[in-house]
């Protein structure tokens, strides 16, 4: 009776320790089938390696699973490897893990496996075929559509041929002869790792934040730039203080950028729950910081004609620096209706500073004969202006300062 009540106990006991090991799994404690885990190598035995995985759980590879081809082991005691979990309690009572899928007969029972748990599987693109790709996963040939290699349109699947990548199972039927029919999708994984990577980034991102980025489209009005699993939108207008006519001069589709957060909008859509407006230009010199010593008035200077209008033709003199060469400034002694009667889009031209508005951003210029000798006397003028001021705010008795400047200007 004693050992009947005994043994109902141990069963009780078992019950138990089952229960909990089942609440330990929906807690999140301990790896999960199809987790990928780190260990370090304790022990290596005549067929298996086995690996501490921490918190009491080891893992267990077959050596095959990691010989290089010509069957030499490729880790020793005391290495850290990376591998999937497979099984909860393999042969040994250990957690299974592996590294690559098995062949054959094997290879069929981990498919499905993947399949029921969702755990990516690798493959090869052997070839193109109509609507996709032929991959070979664990020696199954598997088809994987073109709208699911990539998470952006894929215009020739070709240059896919020949990449292993990691893809998921997302149906799976029994073919003639046994034989399973996979479709495969790396556009969901894809898609997964950029969830998460932007989890991460929104929980520092902010005004100002300097990121890198992939520029993934060209548009007439811009380029969008992933930023980390997250799109933000880099306007033509801020791709620098020189101007722009398209994105395309300067950006190309895959090429990396830094760039720094402008603004930050919430929206009402989960799929794309903020609008992010980005700027290369934010992270540029302002060209016109040090304009006027660069570009003293009277400075003579070689620019090139970007634009003309029926007022005036405009030159850049310097990356991001415009300045309007008035219609009256074209010529000394002629009047003319048009810029173009005189100068030509793209052609260098030597113009002369006039003068440098900073407020306004606003650079004239002059190509007029003279116009050098004009910008000389109106620079001696205004500083003779600033002298008489800044005299007559030392002394006493001479009047208001409105006074003297209008005593100044009747001298001139």
């Amino acid at each position: 009776m004693a050992a009947s009540e005994q043994g109902g106990g141990d069963e009780d006991f078992a019950a138990l320790l089952a229960e909990y090991d089942e609440k330990d799994k929906k807690r999140g404690r301990g790896p999960a089938i199809g987790d990928m885990v780190k260990g370090r190598v304790v022990s290596i035995g005549a067929e298996s390696v086995f690996v501490d995985l921490g918190g009491k759980a080891e893992g267990v590879l077959e050596r095959e699973q990691l010989a290089d081809k010509d069957g030499n082991l490729t880790v020793k005691v005391g290495d850290t490897v990376e591998a999937r979990v497979v099984d909860l309690g393999g042969k040994t009572g250990s957690i299974t893990l592996r590294k690559v899928m098995a062949k054959g007969a094997e290879a069929k029972a981990e498919l499905v496996q993947a399949f029921e748990h969702r755990i990516p599987v690798e493959g090869l693109i052997t070839g193109v075929i109509k609507g996709g790709v032929e991959v070979q996963v664990a020696g199954v040939r598997a088809f994987c559509p073109a709208g699911q290699l990539d998470n952006r349109f894929v215009e020739d699947p070709a240059v896919f041929v020949g990449e292993r990548y990691e893809f998921r199972i997302t149906k799976l039927e029994t073919g003639r002869g046994g034989q399973p029919n996979l479709v495969l999708s790396r556009r969901v994984l894809l898609q997964e790792a950029a969830e998460e990577r932007a989890a991460e980034l929104r929980k520092t991102l902010e005004v100002g934040s300097i990121v890198k980025g992939t520029v993934t489209t060209i548009k007439d009005y811009g380029a969008f730039v992933d930023i980390g699993g997250i799109e933000g939108m880099l306007h033509v207008s801020e791709l620098g203080f020189q101007r722009v006519r398209h994105p395309s001069e300067v950006l190309s589709v895959g090429r990396s950028v830094e760039v720094q957060v402008t603004k930050i909008e919430r929206t009402d859509d989960p799929k794309r729950p903020e609008r992010i407006s980005l700027s290369l230009k934010a992270l540029e010199k302002d060209p016109w910081s040090d304009l006027a010593e660069r570009f003293p008035t009277g400075a003579r200077v070689r620019g090139k004609v970007t634009r003309m209008q029926p007022f005036g033709a405009f030159v850049e003199v310097a990356p991001g620096i415009e300045g309007l060469v008035h219609v009256s400034q074209l010529v000394a002694d002629k009047h003319i209706n048009h810029p173009r009667e005189v100068v030509e889009l793209g052609k260098e031209v030597d113009v002369t500073v006039l003068g440098i508005d900073l407020e306004r951003r606003r650079l004239s210029l002059s190509m007029a004969a003279g116009g050098e000798e004009d910008a000389t006397a109106a620079a001696e003028d205004r500083a003779a202006t600033r002298d008489a001021v800044s005299r007559a705010g030392a002394e006493k008795g001479l009047g208001t300062l409105a006074d003297l400047f209008n005593k100044n200007k009747k001298k001139r």
